[in-house]
């Protein structure tokens, strides 16, 4: 029998227990006395709870369960077997109602492993052959079929795919993908069947790595409950030194067996786990995995941001920034014409520029009599027009540019960007200009985490000192750090740190380090960075900033709720206890107070699972 079917058993023993007792004590016909069953249905309880102090014991661990073993224990011996049975269905009550609590915040965190992807087709020459996913390689095409998950990462061979990513991302619309777009493990196909290329083996895939966070999600503890139990043990003796300063005073034993009933068990080994296990477990359904809770408390008390700038703060790549456009031309269809072109191609941009005009739904042509000037262009046919892409000198010669490309010359002048002129039958027709953008996201984010208590937010790059200071600039950031190594990174998270809890946000493989030393490292996990995932406390997994905001909005929610929960429950265990000692409560509506106080606390511990309020940005 698993322990939390034995603590149902237990409640239910001492339910029936109470229940039987009161039904002979009402009829008095019976000649079995009400106290006889009240204790036969108490011992199992105090059985039970004696060899499980014993054990925690055994391992160097003391809790404030010996509190409920001594006052059950004492009304037994005192007579008191009404008071005893009462708060053994207290007592295993309370610990059912925690499982219900845990279990319905780790709900999200079970959802996520239990429908982790078990098999794949496997195409081959006599079909398609179902096998389980630890036999797929990379390299293998596999056929997923509507409805079905990904079995592992892969690139898209088929022309589209339409993808449910909400249990992974926490997105709720469908995404459409692309052939040669990458593709997640655990995602569903919300589309038709297609096919698909392993780009690793399952333990390698996102999903994998998934599970293994969750795992550690709901096995790693932190220190503020840690702090709860270490608490806990001074609980101990200061309710046996109020039990006995009653019992003196008064001279009445009951007394003092009323001041143990009502302080057993306690709020503050209640409300902790299941706050922050349902701030785990919320955070997971906005697409955010933390590792555990001490990642989540830890995250609670950051102060300052450093931030990446390549792929974190910015997309990370070669964006289509602008199109400028000579009069009576249209820019899909320059950008149409583009990407024909660069269909064949082996640029670096080639690509890019071919996934972005498919996102954008434009019909490609297959150029003809393709010639490739290598680092200048391309020169082509496309539907019977000549079309050439490249650098200036390629398209233009030593002619001077019209007057409609003079304003985007001068705003382009001296920046990062790549310039590809473009010319229809000789004629310069646009100017594509390419560049690290900034994310769309990236200032409102930065706005919530200042709106949330964040005081410094700092930017780290290798890229120099005039592309941070315009990055800084645009974004009001207190400080950027330009040409850095990952040593100089690690270094500056550390200097940070020591001033501050200090939260770093990167997705590169070159982060890792910075992410491990960071008091949080938090991880853009959506481009399927694993080493920085692995070294990171936290990870995103949506391509987008706005989860760390909302990351530090659900920690600190979560560390105020279980705050709340604890100074309340205590405050009100504190009172009982005064009332108790008093003689204001008899050891039977001792326990009945404790358990509502019980109830209260973990039904607020609850609310972490929720919403919350939402918070704006300051303008």
């Amino acid at each position: 029998m698993d322990e939390s079917a034995l603590r149902r058993a237990l409640l239910l023993i001492a339910t029936t227990g109470l229940a039987l007792g009161l039904g002979v004590w009402r009829s008095g016909t019976v000649p079995l006395s009400p106290d006889t069953i009240w204790t036969a249905a108490t011992l199992p309880v105090v059985a039970t709870l004696a060899i499980s102090i014993l054990r925690d014991f055994w391992i160097g661990r003391i809790g404030v369960d010996a509190i409920a073993l001594v006052s059950m224990s004492a009304a037994l011996l005192l007579g008191q077997a009404l008071a005893a049975v009462v708060v053994a269905i207290m007592y295993a009550g309370g610990t059912v109602l925690e499982d219900f609590a845990r279990g319905r915040a780790e709900r999200n965190l079970r959802a996520l492993t239990d429908r982790a992807p078990r098999l794949a087709h496997r195409k081959s020459a006599q079909g398609a052959e179902t096998i389980p996913i630890d036999q797929v390689a990379i390299n293998d095409e596999l056929l997923v079929r509507a409805g079905e998950l990904l079995p592992v990462d892969g690139t898209l061979i088929d022309g589209s795919a339409v993808l449910d990513e909400s249990s992974v991302t926490g997105e709720p619309l469908p995404e459409r993908r692309g052939a040669g777009d990458a593709l997640r493990s655990g995602t569903v196909n919300a589309g038709e069947a297609f096919v698909m290329r392993a780009s690793a083996i399952a333990d390698n895939s996102t999903y994998a790595a998934i599970v293994r966070m969750v795992t550690a999600a709901q096995t790693a503890k932190a220190p503020f409950i840690r702090l709860a139990d270490r608490f806990a043990l001074v609980l101990l003796p200061v309710t046996l030194l109020l039990a006995g300063i009653a019992w003196r005073l008064s001279g009445d034993p009951i007394r003092g067996l009323a001041v143990l009933v009502v302080a057993t068990p306690c709020p503050l080994i209640l409300a902790a786990p299941v706050a922050f296990i349902g701030g785990v477990s919320r955070a997971a359904k906005a697409g955010i995995l933390m590792k555990g809770s001490a990642a989540l408390e830890a995250l609670a008390r950051i102060r300052t941001a450093v931030f990446d700038k390549t792929g974190t703060l910015t997309l990370g790549g070669a964006e289509l920034v602008e199109i400028d456009v000579a009069p009576g031309q249209e820019p899909d269809e320059l950008l149409r014409l583009l990407a024909s072109l660069e269909l064949a191609s082996h640029h670096v941009l080639a690509d890019s520029i071919v996934r972005m005009a498919r996102h954008r739904k434009l019909t490609l042509s297959q150029p003809r009599h393709v010639r490739e000037h290598r680092g200048e262009g391309l020169e082509g046919l496309v539907d019977g027009t000549a079309v050439a892409v490249g650098s200036r000198p390629l398209v233009l010669g030593d002619g001077p540019l019209p007057k409609w490309a003079d304003n985007g010359e001068k705003r382009h002048r001296g920046a990062q960007v790549l310039r590809v002129f473009l010319a229809l039958d000789g004629r310069l027709a646009g100017i594509f200009t390419f560049g690290d953008a900034i994310r769309e996201d990236a200032a409102d984010t930065l706005g919530a985490l200042r709106s949330a208590g964040v005081a410094r937010i700092v930017m780290l790059t290798g890229d120099d000192a005039a592309a941070a200071e315009k990055i800084s600039a645009s974004l009001k950031l207190d400080a950027a750090f330009a040409d850095a190594t990952p040593a100089d990174k690690v270094g500056t998270v550390e200097a940070e740190k020591a001033t501050a809890p200090t939260m770093m946000v990167g997705d590169g493989i070159n982060d890792a380090p910075a992410l491990a030393a960071a008091t949080v490292g938090v991880a853009l996990g959506a481009r399927g960075g694993t080493a920085s995932s692995e070294a990171a406390d936290v990870v995103v997994l949506t391509d987008s900033l706005k989860p760390v905001a909302e990351a530090l909005r659900i920690a600190r929610r979560t560390r105020g709720i279980a705050l709340q929960s604890i100074i309340v429950g205590l405050a009100l265990s504190g009172a009982a206890m005064i009332a108790a000692a008093m003689g204001h409560l008899t050891p039977v509506a001792g326990a009945l107070l404790q358990e509502g106080i019980d109830v209260a606390v973990i039904l607020n511990a609850l609310r972490a699972l929720g919403q919350g309020r939402l918070e704006h940005s300051r303008k």
